[in-house]
């Protein structure tokens, strides 16, 4: 053996003695519980060592939506399309409520819409429940 191969067995051999025992965890746990287009990309890459890059891209809703899935909801929570207030599963649920406590938490179609009041049109399952209670109260 040449003096620098030697040398160069004696620094690899070195440098494994010095490496942890243990397994190498790299960019362990990125981009989990996404919903939408382009989240929790490129999340923990390039790392050495152990714990690196973790938690980045973790639940992230679709861009730009308020948490909303789906096509044409105003609101927060929603899934399915046209969609207002918080929390309606479905479609044209939860639209045209003077107030923010009205057309929440609904599952079907045309559900808790175009309500006057308070606490108006939530919480129903179906179709066709909860529109227009409370208007032109005075």
């Amino acid at each position: 053996m040449s003096k620098g191969a030697f040398t160069l067995a004696v620094l690899m051999t070195a440098s494994l003695a010095a490496a942890p025992t243990h397994a190498i965890s790299i960019g362990s746990g990125n981009g989990n519980g996404n919903i939408g287009f382009g989240n929790g990309n490129n999340n923990g890459n390039a790392n050495v060592g152990i714990g690196n890059g973790n938690g980045n891209g973790n639940g992230n809703g679709a861009p730009q939506t308020n948490g909303n899935w789906g096509a044409f909801n105003s609101g927060t929570g929603n899934v399915g399309a046209f969609n207002g207030g918080t929390g309606n599963v479905g479609a044209f649920n939860g639209n045209g409520n003077a107030n923010s406590t009205s057309g929440n938490n609904n599952t079907g179609s045309f559900n808790g819409n175009f309500n006057g009041g308070s606490f108006n049109g939530n919480g129903n399952l179906g179709a066709g429940n909860g529109n227009f209670n409370g208007n032109g109260n005075h």
